[in-house]
């Protein structure tokens, strides 16, 4: 199956997770050259919505992304990026392992 880039405006949603401990590290997003690069080089790529240009998580903080599998959802228009993570484990541009360490509170509308 072909990944559908062009049903989301050319970006797609990729969530990184651990692919030993299974938690979920960070969502970002891909375009068909990001996914190009993170198949050839072995380290995840995104692209960054505001700098408009390839990103490979890491590449300032020590922290890569080292891949080990890529899924993509049932209609290809999201991917899965299993990895692991190389340097002292965060994730999170924040200096936390993951991005997701904030509950939401209050109720559901």
């Amino acid at each position: 199956m072909t990944m559908q880039f062009e049903k989301s405006g050319g970006l797609i949603p990729t969530i990184v997770q651990d692919a030993q401990k299974r938690d979920v590290l960070m969502v970002a997003y891909m375009n068909p050259a990001a996914l190009a690069q993170t198949l050839s080089s072995g380290y995840v790529t995104f692209y960054s919505r505001s700098r408009q240009q390839l990103w490979t998580k890491g590449e300032t903080s020590g922290n890569r992304l080292r891949l080990v599998r890529l899924w993509q959802d049932c209609d290809a228009d999201a991917i899965l990026a299993e990895v692991e993570i190389e340097g002292d484990e965060r994730a999170c541009h924040t200096g936390a392992r993951s991005c997701f360490f904030q509950a939401v509170e209050g109720e559901a509308q």
